[in-house]
Formats: structure tokens, sequence, C-alpha cells
């Protein structure tokens, strides 16, 4: 009998170790990712070939939201471009809300444009008018209109502009657990309005869910058009129902985090203690002072909004030159106190000094 036990000591012995070993190693994976995406992003990746640019055409973007740092930061670099192209113009609010989105794809139609641009919002609640936009002629590629980046045929969308949704919410989730030495307590922050927003804190999910010693607190669902309103109150609410439990929040975006500092401040909570706030998009510039000052966030993953700017023109002109798309998509980058500085930080933006806009000046044959 004494010798069964010893026995069954040792495998749980054995089995503890492997488990141990596991643990170890998923925190070594965490810390090299967060290593890799942190790192100053200075050279060009993108395309260096592609169609001259187009004489004379007119486009209509068309924003999810303007209040949304992400989709305002875009339309800053397709204005840039477009104007570089020698194009012109439009831009449309959606106002964060399918009728607007709706109602402003139908205006854009009317204009008979060349193209239009998704600016972040679904395509799928807008499929009979995409129809009728590809059948007039209008070139259409989106930015984050679907969950991941590349060509979009179901909506006869040229091109999707983005970041690997899943690598942005894969780098979020592995900065919390590295920053915690893998032991995280979880709550995420989505709206399953948008599908890219789903799908990113799904992701989020399964990360922190292959962490042996993390826990996934709670998983949140609530608008982002709504969260001036909402999160002020919802953070005393989850301050008071989860305590100490409330130590790190990921967010599908910065949105979140912008009106979460007054309700912390209130309950004595500093600006660099738990809990930890991480975003895992956009990379506002608002996003970017809080993590300056210690101010009740410490990451965000931006993206490059003015870059993809850029690059939405590009497919564009791509589309209407009967070329291929570029296939481009742009690394996943982590933004902490750390390195706040680099590429561009000082601007508070991500803005990679990787010299994109020679890049695409010398594909379009323009000064």
């Amino acid at each position: 009998m004494k010798r069964i036990t010893a026995c069954a000591v040792a495998v749980g012995a054995l089995f503890t170790l492997s488990q141990t070993a596991q643990a170890d190693a998923f925190l070594d994976e965490a810390k090299a990712v967060v290593a890799k995406a942190t790192a100053p992003s200075n050279k060009w990746d993108g395309p260096v070939s592609g169609p001259k640019i187009a004489a004379n055409k007119s486009i209509v973007y068309i924003a999810s939201d303007m209040k949304n740092g992400g989709v305002q930061g875009v339309k800053e670099g397709v204005v840039e471009a477009a104007k570089t192209a020698g194009w012109k113009l439009d831009v449309l609010d959606g106002a964060g809300s399918v009728k607007d989105q709706l109602a402003a794809l139908n205006q854009a139609i009317a204009k008979k444009p060349a193209g239009i641009i998704i600016g972040g919002w679904n395509p799928n609640v807008a499929k009979i008018p995409l129809k009728k936009a590809t059948e007039q002629g209008i070139a259409l590629v989106g930015w984050h209109a679907v969950p991941q980046p590349g060509p979009a045929p179901e909506y006869n969308m040229f091109f999707n502009v983005g970041s690997d949704a899943n690598e942005v919410s894969k780098v979020a989730a592995m900065y919390a657990i590295a920053k915690s030495e893998g032991k995280a307590r979880v709550l995420i922050f989505t709206d399953s309005l948008y599908q890219i927003a789903l799908e990113k804190a799904n992701a989020m999910k399964a990360v922190v869910q292959k962490c042996s010693g993390c826990k996934l607190v709670e998983f949140i669902d609530t608008p982002l058009a709504d969260t001036s309103n909402r999160m002020p109150q919802m953070t005393f609410s989850l301050l008071q129902k989860y305590g100490d439990d409330f130590e790190y929040a990921l967010g599908i975006n910065d949105l979140y985090f912008d009106f979460m500092g007054s309700s912390l401040k209130t309950a004595g909570k500093k600006g660099n203690a738990a809990p930890h706030n991480i975003s895992a998009g956009d990379g506002s510039m608002s996003a970017y002072q809080r993590i300056r000052n210690g101010d009740h966030q410490s990451a965000t993953v931006p993206e490059p909004l003015r870059l993809h700017g850029w690059q939405l023109v590009d497919e564009l002109n791509r589309a209407l030159s009967k070329s291929k798309p570029s296939g481009y998509v742009t690394p996943v980058h982590l933004v902490t106190k750390d390195n706040v500085a680099f590429d561009g930080g000082d601007k508070n933006v991500y803005d990679p000094q990787n010299d994109y806009q020679n890049q695409y000046k010398k594909i379009w044959g323009v000064k």
C-alpha cells in the first residue's frame, strides 16, 4: 500500500512539474512576443511597385463614427494621400449607427464616385447598396470592414486594409500575461455590433485562457457609441463587484478607457496601479497621452492609421487600374511607457518612420 501511495505521489509531483514547465514556457513566449512588438518599426516592408496614379478621380470615405480616434486617424491619412494623388475626396460620418451608415452609403453612391472607402463599419448590413455600387462600377475598399485584412469577395471589396486582428489581440493579451508574470486577472471589453470587435475580444479571451495562472473575470459586451455614458458608472460597479480581481482590463480599442479615468481617480486608484488598461487597437492621441503620463492606461496596440489611409488610396488605385491588390499587412506594434517616444510617439500618434509617404509617391509616379 505504501508503495502504491509513493508512486501516486511521484506521479503527482511529475504532473505538477510538467504544469509548471508549461506555464513557464508560455510566460517566456509572452515576453518574447512583447519584446518583438515593442521594437522600433523604421524599415519599409510594404509594396515597392504598382500602377501609376489614375488621374482626376473622386472618392468617398464613409466613417463608422468620427468620434472614434482610429477612424479619424485613417481619414487624415486618406486626406493626405488623396491630395497627393490629385483626387477629390468627400468624407461622410456614419455617426456610430447602422441607420446613419446606410444613409451615408446611399449618399455616397448618389455622388457616382470612382471609389468608396468603408471606414470601420460592418458591410454585412449593406449588401444591397454595396451590390448596387459595384454594378455602377464603383470600386470598394475597406478599413477594418471585416475581421481580417485582404480581399473580401463576399462584398465585392477589392481589399480590406488593417493589421491582423488576431495578432493585435494576441499581443495585447500577451502583454497582460508578461506584465503580471503569468498571473493576470482580466476583464475584456467589446462591442458585438462590430464583427471585428467581437472576434478580437474572443482572440484575447483564448490567449488568457491558455495562461494557467491567469483568470478571466468577465467578458463585457457594451457599445462603443455609448462609452461616454456607460463607462464612468460601470467602472464604479466593476470595482465594487470585483475589487482586486479588477486588475487588468483589455479593450478592443482605446475608447473604453477614455471614460474610466475620472471614476478610477474618485475611487482612489493611482494612475500607474491596477486596473492596468490595455487596448488592442487604434492607439488614439488620448491613449498615448495616458500612457505617457501613467494615467490609467498601460499600453495600446496602435495601428499606423495615417499609413493605412495612404494604403487605402493605393489599393483603390490598383482596383481602378485593374491590377492586383498589394497584399500588404502592417506588422503589429505595442506601445508602453518604455517606448512611447518611438515611431512618432512625441506627437501622440503611431506614425512609423519608414518613409511610407515617399514609397507610395514613387509607386504612383508623383512628387
